[in-house]
């Protein structure tokens, strides 16, 4: 059953970082009642300042969640572990909810070799971090068995003002040589936050939806982009081989998938129309 959404009312942002902020902007403009949660009072002070009401709430203690029909969960899993107890937790003990709009990942497909996938691809994780988001979804999937509505966006590697690179670049860490550089998908923080809102309004409940720009390309070209739009010097290009010895195995995680996200179900069923279409618009946002 899909429930008539609309956006007012009262919502929560559990999580409540650069997305999150983005997306409560947008709520508050519509005449949403939005509430940040966030981890400690400082980053209530924080969001204050950015005009966002927060409260601070501890995932890893659960105590009794604060109510809204509408819940935004941007929150990670913890950094170990094969599942999500925060999210389980929460959803053990929150009452009042009708929706919720869960921020996953598309490493929960594993390695597809490059090929073209769509949300029907199977799970094959392959990292920790991955079976962590998929025992995540398989929380919301008991959840919505019990009556809830949810909706699932599978999130490849974010980017935007902030998100940018600059760090790893500076320090000259190597990129794989483009012939052999897995395919990676990206989107751009403020077409993540569109995504969200949209998905509230307009999700199909029990529907996952993959939310990525449409256009892959090789790790590699992301990195000399980024490089040259921050006028840095380009990365060294190694091949895949040296990258195996010289590289940390979180590093390398990142390099054992490729995938092409394809992104109808988002477009014809979410209405999303992106802002940032490929990383040539994108970048130039971002600097």
């Amino acid at each position: 059953m899909n429930r008539a959404i609309t956006l007012s009312g009262k919502a929560l942002i559990v999580g409540c970082g650069d997305i999150g902020q983005r997306v409560a902007r947008r709520l508050l403009e519509r005449g949403v009642e939005i509430s940040g949660v966030v981890s400690s009072e400082p980053g209530v002070i924080r969001l204050a300042g950015h005009g966002v009401p927060a409260l601070a709430y501890d995932l890893d203690r659960p105590a009794t969640p604060p109510e809204a029909p509408l819940l935004f969960w941007f929150a990670p899993p913890p950094k170990a572990g094969l599942g999500d107890p925060r999210l389980r937790n929460w959803l053990a003990a929150a009452r009042g909810i009708e929706r919720i709009v869960y921020i996953s990942t598309s490493g929960v497909y594993g390695d597809c070799e490059g090929r073209w996938i769509d949300e029907d691809e199977p799970f094959k994780p392959q990292t920790d971090r991955a079976r962590r988001r998929v025992d995540a979804e398989n929380a919301l999937a008991e959840w919505r068995a019990r009556g809830g509505e949810t909706v699932v966006l599978r999130v490849p590697g974010i980017y935007g003002p902030g998100r940018l690179p600059e760090r790893r670049l500076r320090q000259g860490l190597p990129v794989i040589d483009p012939a052999e550089s897995p395919y990676s998908n990206r989107i751009h923080s403020e077409d993540l936050a569109t995504a969200a809102c949209a998905a509230a309004q307009s999700g199909i409940d029990g529907t996952a939806y993959n939310i990525a720009d449409g256009h892959p390309s090789p790790m590699a070209d992301y990195f000399l982009r980024c490089a040259t739009r921050l006028g840095l010097p380009p990365p060294p290009i190694i091949p895949m081989a040296q990258a195996r010895r010289a590289l940390t195995p979180a590093m390398l995680s990142f390099l054992e998938e490729s995938k092409r996200l394809r992104i109808d179900r988002m477009r014809e069923q979410l209405g999303v129309v992106l802002r940032y279409p490929s990383l040539r618009e994108g970048l130039a946002d971002c600097v």
